[in-house]
């Protein structure tokens, strides 16, 4: 059993949700989806709470439930995809646990997530160049967040979590970063 917490962080579409369920299912460990937990809690979804309220309110509930997770361990937590955005985010991420960054290319990520309709961040932006644009603004701010890489490109769930358990249990090799 590892005994330290697992931050998923990455652009929408690579695979952040879908790893967090598999380390639930095959290390026992705790997953939380903080977008779900946001919304679960606010009793609105992320759109609602966007056009309601605004980004800035959003961010800021992101802010409060990652420090919620300080001093826990064996949890892997799926971010949204701006968490890393605000610093004062990125270096929660640091006293949370081992971060994560999952990546994908534009086109694939489009693919995953062009029939998704709860994806605010996206409005305007629903295409493969919008896509490829926002990840380039987020570039820099994920990798300054992250511990270690993982490319989601045409590998399995299951690839996926072998390759980060190894990576940050210190069996891989060290930081892609």
């Amino acid at each position: 059993m590892q005994n330290f917490n697992i931050v998923l962080i990455g652009f929408m579409g690579t695979g952040k949700s879908a790893v967090a369920r598999y380390l639930e299912q095959e290390y026992g460990m705790e997953s939380a989806e903080m977008d779900q937990i946001i919304a679960e809690r606010e009793g609105k979804s992320i759109p609602e709470i966007f056009s309601e309220y605004g980004e800035e309110y959003f961010r800021s509930l992101e802010t409060r439930l990652l420090r919620e997770f300080k001093g826990r361990k064996q949890i892997v937590i799926s971010c949204g995809g701006g968490v890393p955005m605000r610093a004062e985010n990125a270096a929660e991420l640091k006293k949370i646990g081992k971060s994560v960054l999952l990546t994908a290319s534009p086109e694939t990520v489009y693919r995953r997530v062009r029939n998704s309709h709860d994806r605010p961040v996206l409005s305007g932006r629903g295409s493969v160049e919008g896509i490829a644009e926002l990840m380039e603004e987020r570039r820099e701010k994920y990798k300054a967040a992250a511990d270690y890489v993982i490319d989601t490109e045409n590998k399995t769930i299951p690839e996926v979590c072998r390759e980060l358990m190894e990576k940050v249990s210190g069996i891989g090799e060290l930081s892609d970063v």
